[in-house]
């Protein structure tokens, strides 16, 4: 009978443990409405003043581009972020930024800018992007980011 009793507790225990890990990712996710975000960029927007970093992707440079198609890219996944944003059903995840400790927050952590996942109808629009051949993934580890790949190529 111990040990049917020991199977209840660890069973509890790991029920508890993944009711609190979706309450805390439902908390953490913030409902948002399509006028209350403006995309900056293919992998950036600002909310309430906030500006956010999305994560797991990375898009073409606009304003900093190294090459016209790069630009030219660039703007296609910021139109197309933006397009998602006005689609609505947007919910907006903060995570933590891949930053050396105690910079989170400030010009040396990714420009001091927050960093979050944006889902629009609950699907991440990283995904999304990549899908649709306007950005590419980009996986951070803890504490630092790899070297970004180029979009601009020689031929």
């Amino acid at each position: 009978m111990p040990v049917v009793a020991s199977m209840r507790t660890i069973l509890f225990a790991g029920g508890v443990a993944l009711i609190l890990t979706l309450v805390t990712s439902i908390a953490n996710a913030s409902p948002l409405h399509s006028g209350q975000v403006e995309v900056l960029d293919g992998d950036t927007i600002r909310v309430a003043g906030e500006t956010f970093r999305l994560v797991g992707f990375d898009a073409p440079e606009t304003y900093r581009a190294q090459c016209p198609s790069e630009r030219e890219l660039g703007n296609r996944a910021t139109f197309r972020l933006r397009q998602l944003v006005a689609d609505g059903g947007l919910d907006l995840e903060r995570v933590p930024c891949s930053c050396p400790t105690g910079t989170e927050g400030t010009p040396r952590c990714n420009y001091g800018r927050s960093c979050g996942v944006l889902r629009a109808r609950g699907q991440d629009v990283g995904t999304l992007l990549i899908a649709e051949g306007l950005a590419r993934p980009y996986v951070c580890g803890r504490k630092s980011c790899p070297k970004r790949e180029a979009w601009c190529f020689v031929t």
